[in-house]
């Protein structure tokens, strides 16, 4: 199966991002081969819309499944009208989350796990 993990490196042994929209890599690998690419993501620095942005990418690509850390409304409607199987809860490295994945300790899940724009960053602080 094509997975696509949202990594914050270029390699296997990259930390998985929590983020989907705004990761900085994703990883495309075979689950059965462990063949991959690395996608930079164009999005991760987009003021809107990155999460429809990034789930566009990787339908493009022709994955089945992702594997992140959290997923926003807008991604998930996109990822969930295409048919693609989302994972949420994923950390550790790459292949961990490729041999998890494998085992079968992961459930899909069927709603966002996070509010729109949760992975912007910036917080509510006042200012001084």
């Amino acid at each position: 199966m094509k997975l696509c993990i949202s990594s914050t490196g270029q390699n296997l042994n990259a930390v998985v991002d929590p983020r989907f929209g705004r990761a900085t890599y994703y990883i495309l690998i075979d689950s059965a081969t462990n063949d991959f690419e690395c996608v930079e993501n164009p999005s991760a620095m987009a003021g809107g819309g990155a999460g429809t942005k990034a789930a566009q990418l990787v339908i493009n690509k022709g994955v089945q499944a992702v594997l992140t850390g959290n997923v926003g409304p807008n991604a998930f409607a996109v990822l969930n009208a295409a048919g693609i199987q989302i994972y949420t809860g994923v950390s550790g490295s790459v292949q961990s989350a490729v041999d998890l994945f494998n085992s079968g300790k992961l459930q899909a899940i069927g709603s966002p796990s996070v509010e729109a724009h949760a992975g912007m960053g910036g917080g509510k602080g006042g200012r001084a």
